[in-house]
C-alpha cells in the first residue's frame, strides 16, 4: 500500500513539473516574442527616420537597387503609395514617436488627392492602408472622409456581368482582368459600409469575393493570378498568370492575399463561406512540400530552380499577418498552429537573414522580397508592401497573443 501511495505521488510530482516547465516555456516564448517585437519597432523607427530624410516631395518610398546603390521612389499613382506612410502610423502606434507622426501626416497630406484615382482598382491598398491606419489612431473625421471617398471612387470599377470589381483597364494583354490581389481591396468598401452604413458597398465586396472564390481556385485551394473576363457577358476569356511562373503555377504573393483576404470578409460579414475558404487556403500553404524550414516562401509554390529560386519576404509577411487574424476565429487546434507558423515566420523575418541593418537597404527594413520575376523587377529587393504587413503582423501578435 506504501510502494502504491509513493509511486502514485511521484506520478503526480512528474505531471505537476511537466505542466511547470510546460508553463514555463510558454512563459518563455511570451517574453521572448515581447522582446522581438520591441526590439524591431524600435528599429524600424530609427530607420524609417533615416529614409524620411532621402524621400522627395509628393514621391513614396518603392524599393532599393543594390546594382546602383540608389533608392526607388514612385509617384503617388503607384499601387503601393500607401504603404510607406501606413507603415509610420504602425510605427508611431508602437512607438509614440512624433517626428515619425509628423512624417506620416506629411505624406498623407501628398496622398490625399489619390481619393478620386480611377486608373485601377488599387484604392484599398492605397488609400486604406494609410488614412485607414490614420483614422484609426485618431479618430479625425477628414481622414474618415478620405475613405468614404475612396471607396465611392473604388465602386466606380464594378462591373455587374462578371460580379466583379475591374482590377486593371483593356490593354493588348487582357480585356477585363480580375486578379487575386484585388480581395485586398475590399476592405476599404467593408469598412466604409460599416461606417457610412451604405450596403452598397458591402454589396460589391461579397459579390466580388464570391465571384474570387468561383473562378479563381482550382481544387487544391490554390489559385490563379488572373481571370479575364468578357465585360458583356461575364463569360470567361482566360486563366492567366501576370507576375507567377506560368498560368498554372501558385504565384506565392497571390495565395498570402486571398488568404489575408478571405480572413477579412469574415471580420466583416462572418459568411462561413469566407472562413471556410480561408482554412483551406492556410492548409494549402502550410502543407505545400516547397515551403522552406523558415517558413518564408519562395517567389512562386512552383518555380523552376527551387531551392535556389528567389525568395519573397514579403509573401511570408502577408501570410504571417493573415494567420494571426484567421487564428481568432479558427478552432483551438488549428488557431495554435496558424499562431505558431506566424511565430516562426516573424522570428524568421527578424533575423540577419531577412532583416537590414540600420542605414542599409535603402532603409527599408526587410530585405529578399520579389516583385515581379517574368519581368525581371524588384527580384530579391525591398519592397515597401514587405515591411508594411511585417510592422501588421508583429503589431497583431502583440496585441492578440501577449
Amino acid at each position: 500500500m506504501l510502494r502504491e501511495r509513493l509511486r502514485t505521488g511521484r506520478m503526480l510530482l512528474f505531471v505537476f513539473l511537466g505542466l511547470v516547465a510546460a508553463g514555463s516555456i510558454r512563459a518563455q516564448s511570451k517574453s521572448q516574442m515581447k522582446t522581438l517585437i520591441k526590439t524591431q519597432f524600435e528599429f524600424a523607427a530609427k530607420q524609417y527616420k533615416l529614409m524620411a530624410g532621402q524621400v522627395p516631395k509628393d514621391k513614396m518610398p518603392q524599393t532599393f537597387d543594390p546594382k546602383t546603390g540608389k533608392s526607388v521612389y514612385s509617384n503617388m499613382k503607384w499601387w503601393c503609395s500607401g504603404f510607406y506612410p501606413g507603415a509610420l502610423w504602425l510605427i508611431y502606434e508602437q512607438t509614440g514617436d512624433k517626428q515619425i507622426k509628423a512624417e506620416a501626416e506629411k505624406k498623407l497630406a501628398e496622398l490625399a488627392p489619390m481619393k478620386h484615382y480611377k486608373g485601377n482598382h488599387d484604392l484599398g491598398f492605397m488609400i486604406n492602408c494609410s488614412f485607414g491606419n490614420a483614422f484609426r489612431l485618431t479618430r479625425d473625421a477628414a481622414y474618415a472622409k478620405t475613405l468614404d471617398t475612396a471607396a465611392a471612387t473604388l465602386a466606380l470599377r464594378y462591373r455587374p456581368k462578371i460580379h466583379s470589381i475591374q482590377s486593371w483597364n483593356k490593354s493588348e494583354n487582357f480585356t477585363c482582368p480580375v486578379i487575386i490581389d484585388n480581395m485586398m481591396n475590399l476592405e476599404l468598401l467593408c469598412w466604409v459600409s460599416q461606417h457610412t452604413g451604405d450596403t452598397s458597398f458591402l454589396h460589391i465586396a461579397r459579390e466580388h469575393a464570391n465571384t474570387t472564390i468561383k473562378n479563381h481556385y482550382r481544387p487544391d485551394y490554390s489559385s490563379y493570378h488572373v481571370v479575364d473576363y468578357d465585360p458583356n457577358t461575364g463569360d470567361i476569356i482566360a486563366k492567366r498568370t501576370w507576375q507567377g511562373a506560368n498560368d498554372s503555377s501558385s504565384w506565392a504573393r497571390g495565395q498570402a492575399w486571398g488568404l489575408y483576404g478571405f480572413t477579412m470578409m469574415y471580420r466583416f460579414t462572418k459568411s462561413k463561406a469566407y472562413l471556410s475558404q480561408a482554412e483551406h487556403i492556410a492548409h494549402y500553404i502550410l502543407t505545400n512540400p516547397s515551403i522552406p524550414e523558415d517558413m518564408v516562401p519562395y517567389w512562386d509554390y512552383d518555380a523552376p530552380g527551387i531551392p535556389d529560386a528567389p525568395r519573397d519576404a514579403s509573401a511570408a509577411a502577408v501570410t504571417a499577418s493573415a494567420l494571426l487574424e484567421l487564428a481568432r476565429y479558427a478552432p483551438r487546434k488549428e488557431a495554435k498552429n496558424y499562431v505558431a507558423a506566424a511565430r516562426k515566420i516573424l522570428i524568421s523575418l527578424s533575423s540577419d537573414k531577412y532583416r537590414a541593418r540600420l542605414g542599409e537597404n535603402g532603409d527599408f527594413i526587410l530585405m529578399h522580397s520579389t516583385g515581379a520575376v517574368p519581368f525581371k523587377s524588384e527580384v530579391d529587393s525591398p519592397l515597401s508592401y514587405a515591411d508594411y504587413y511585417y510592422l501588421e503582423a508583429l503589431a497583431r501578435y502583440k496585441h492578440w497573443y501577449l
